[in-house]
């Protein structure tokens, strides 16, 4: 009895053929899903904002059970605003300068919302600070 090996040889090359075809969309895939150039995810990431910098954020009670007043820095990127000290600050900034935030330091939290115009902005904000509900107004300066 003889066994032709040629049924196996298509198989073993249809086999590495369809291996091949695999291995070239799997290194298609990674370049499409992988990072980005460091420039392009800059140019995506974070843009140059007329507001970019730390700003001091001055925070005066007017109404409620509150009557501290308290000086807190922020960090603006972009459109972005974020805490440059304690807590957590999330919002942004358009380009006109219209700001919105949210403010949480442990048991406390607030939003705010304002403008900001050249090195200057200011606001109002309101919220729950140590258990009483209390509402004011914010200054702020660019350092």
């Amino acid at each position: 009895m003889t066994i032709s090996a040629l049924p196996f040889t298509v198989f073993a090359n249809f086999a590495r053929s369809r291996a091949s075809q695999w291995t070239l969309a799997a290194a298609v895939l990674a370049a499409v899903a992988g990072p980005a150039p460091a420039d392009a995810r800059a140019r995506i990431g974070s843009t140059v904002g007329a507001f970019d910098g730390t700003w001091n954020v001055t925070f005066t009670p007017l109404a409620g059970n509150c009557h501290a007043t308290n000086t807190v820095p922020f960090m603006v990127a972009g459109q972005r605003v974020s805490s440059a000290g304690g807590g957590k600050v999330t919002g942004g900034v358009s380009r006109n300068g219209a700001v919105a935030v949210q403010i949480i330091v442990g048991a406390s939290s607030a939003t705010g919302n304002g403008r900001l115009a050249g090195n200057v902005g200011s606001g109002r904000w309101s919220g729950i600070i140590t258990g009483d509900r209390c509402s004011g107004s914010w200054q702020a300066t660019r350092s």
